[in-house]
């Protein structure tokens, strides 16, 4: 498959001036690919409504997160009661309503619909009923709703799938329903997933006046530490920290072959550090990177696939990584320093994935790298901008230094705000600081009213118990089929439970990417976390690493088709074809599918997993780098010169065998490399222009 121009492209020079970061044209271009944070297009009026109410909740969270938070229920519930508010001003009914602005009328004030008020004004007052009545009456009426408990939870319940159909789309308003569904007709079920059932009421009671339905976990993380990072974020980039890293990144990699790719690769995954979101990381880094490959060479799709595959791997870098860290604290128990120390090592395999493809593509078409006039000035750059890397400095101190990740999250929005009002060289205004206060606040509307729907899939699971029943059909057929095969594999290359267990990650991979296709990745972790991973845990799979396992595939999804949403921006940047690029991005992107196999099969990969020892560590780490150089070689046909197909076969080969669980396997994958090796080695010799 071809990737790159043949003809050399008509200004083949690029001016360092065109790697300087646009941050206006990178919000203009979110806004226009990242559907839940496109708004409908709102009268003068109701923009400065909804823009103060966005400021007057990040204002809330800026200053609880400094100075306390309040009770578990007022927290959460004025969290959403702004969320759900907000979605119905701002998100139509229908896509019609992304036209022009309407004026406003006697039928539609300020020029959104009598509908859409009466939606949010009822959200607001179900969602606030419940931190309105105090703990011991609370405590009393769980189990025991009174008629006005159930009318409001009924009302919240179902404006809440709507506030969550038009933000996020119809997919997990669907699988929320299904499972509310089950819920009551549970005695008509088939087989194991047969049980009681719950009548209206007692399923409302459960999701409504609990912390284990709508005002659970999910919604707690979003509300205490999610919303507070992306708002982090949000300031670093304003202060030009993202520049810097885009500078350093250009430094490192721009000289080599195939530079500019290199630079997507390498400046994603430095902005990926303070930016959680796939489309924003894409967009971005993109808007410089995507027209600098193309303007060296490579194809539209190619250059897009490229950076979308790089910036999907924010929400695997630490320290913020999405929701997903802030997730794993609260369902595994574990402190925020062990989880971004397990998430370094899987984060570095999937850059150095994408690298390798990049590396043999631009080695295979002769691309070259960025010239020495064409290069970023480092030193220029770092007395220019060192200012804008405190702020990280402090929060990655803070979070070390064992204190909550929202007070480190509250002082490095304090120096990010600090920074850039004081920096002579880029200074913000305070209209660019309550801009700052208004953006960070967009991101929380579709992940709030995400994350309160998945409360209530996460309800319905607890009050069921349907997830481990769920964990035992997937391991009972993954036995099943590992039983079949373990009779005709001989006993050294693998045995019936490693093959159960590898069938079962299979499964529970393939479940994973097709959830992430229709929901956010917060939404897919969640929802796989409580339903999946206890399968993984029969099986002795240890809980950080089941979870890490379903956190990366469900990430996979966004370089995925037929959704693929970061492939999808990138390729309108591109003006190339999505699925096109979205097919290629999943291509440069398996390294990601593989690594996961790799740390369930040996977890000291992920550095605090049970276990661990170094000689493990180091096994498996070198183990998993010649499999990812092996399924680069086998994926780009080159290695270090063309490669011949029984020689992509074998090293194809090599690269499973070094996944799987036995020490024979793995011996196995090596020999196949060695004669693959030296048929390279021999043709580079003979024909050293192909090297």
């Amino acid at each position: 498959m071809t990737e790159i121009h043949r003809d050399p492209p008509p200004d083949p020079r690029l001016d360092p001036a065109s790697m300087e970061l646009d941050e206006a044209k990178a919000r203009e271009l979110e806004e226009k690919f990242d559907s839940e944070i496109r708004f409908r297009p709102l009268s003068p009026l109701a923009g400065q409504l909804v823009g103060g109410l966005l400021i007057v909740l990040s204002l809330f969270h800026y200053y609880t997160a400094g100075f306390g938070l309040l009770g578990e229920m007022e927290h959460r519930g004025i969290h959403l009661a702004f969320v759900l508010g907000l979605v119905f001003l701002v998100f139509p009914f229908t896509r019609s309503g992304y036209g022009e602005p309407v004026a406003g009328t006697p039928l539609r004030p300020l020029g959104i619909g009598l509908q859409d008020w009466a939606l949010a004004i009822g959200a607001v007052v179900a969602v606030m009923h419940v931190p309105l009545i105090p703990l011991d009456d609370l405590a009393f009426r769980v189990g025991n709703p009174t008629t006005t408990d159930v009318i409001l939870g009924g009302i919240l319940i179902v404006v809440l799938l709507e506030a969550t159909r038009r933000s996020v789309g119809w997919p997990l308003p669907i699988i929320a329903s299904i499972f509310m569904g089950y819920a009551i007709w549970g005695p008509q079920m088939p087989g194991l997933l047969k049980h009681p059932g719950a009548s209206v009421s007692q399923l409302v009671d459960h999701l409504y006046l609990t912390t284990q339905g709508i005002y659970g976990i999910a919604l707690g993380v979003v509300a205490t530490y999610v919303f507070h990072f992306v708002l982090f974020g949000v300031f670093a980039t304003r202060i030009g920290l993202g520049q810097l890293f885009l500078d350093c990144a250009a430094w490192v990699a721009g000289r080599y072959a195939g530079g500019p790719a290199k630079v997507a690769i390498f400046g994603s995954a430095l902005f990926g550090m303070i930016s959680g979101s796939s489309v924003a990381n894409t967009v971005t880094v993109g808007s410089l990177t995507i027209p600098a490959m193309k303007r060296l060479g490579y194809k539209p799709h190619f250059a897009a696939a490229v950076e979308s595959t790089a910036s999907t791997g924010g929400q695997i870098t630490p320290p913020i990584m999405g929701a997903a860290a802030f997730l794993m604290i609260e369902f595994l128990g574990l402190p925020y320093t062990t989880i971004i120390l397990a998430a370094i090592v899987p984060a570095f395999m999937h850059f150095f994935g994408v690298l390798v493809q990049v590396h043999f593509e631009a080695k295979r078409n002769g691309l070259r790298g960025l010239r020495p006039d064409e290069m970023p000035d480092l030193k220029e750059a770092f007395r220019r901008d060192w200012p804008t890397v405190i702020p990280l400095i402090v929060l990655i101190g803070i979070l070390i230094a064992g204190y909550t990740p929202y007070l480190a999250a509250f002082w490095g929005i304090t120096l990010c705000i600090a920074v850039g009002l004081l920096n002579p060289r880029k200074r913000m205004t305070i209209r660019e600081v309550l801009d700052g206060l208004r953006d960070g606040a967009k991101y929380a509307l579709a992940v709030g009213a995400a994350a309160a729907t998945v409360g209530i899939i996460v309800g319905v699971v607890t009050l069921t118990g349907v997830g481990f029943k769920i964990s035992y059909i997937v391991t009972s057929t993954a036995g099943e089929i590992a039983g079949t095969l373990g009779a005709v594999l001989p006993s050294w290359l693998a045995d019936v439970k490693g093959l159960t267990l590898l069938f079962t990650l299979i499964m529970t991979g393939i479940v994973c990417i097709l959830m992430g296709c229709g929901i956010p990745t917060t939404a897919n972790y969640i929802i796989m976390a409580t339903i999946a991973a206890p399968a993984l845990g029969l099986l002795g799979v240890a809980p950080i690493v089941a979870h890490f396992f379903v956190f990366y595939y469900g990430v996979l999804a966004d370089i995925t088709p037929p959704v693929a949403l970061a492939a999808y921006a990138a390729a309108g940047m591109a003006g190339a074809d999505p699925f096109k690029t979205g097919n290629t991005a999943f291509r440069l992107g398996l390294a990601k599918a593989l690594v996961p196999f790799v740390f369930v099969f040996s977890p000291s990969l992920l550095l605090v997993a049970p276990g661990f020892t170094w000689p493990d560590f180091l096994i498996a780490f070198f183990g998993c780098i010649v499999g990812i150089v092996c399924l680069g070689a086998t994926l780009t046909g080159w290695l270090l010169t063309h490669m011949r197909t029984w020689e992509r076969v074998l090293l194809g080969l090599a690269a499973v065998l070094l996944v799987a669980p036995e020490l024979y396997s793995s011996l196995l994958g090596l020999a196949l490399i060695v004669p693959v090796l030296l048929r390279q080695m021999t043709a580079r010799r003979l024909s050293p222009e192909t090297a």
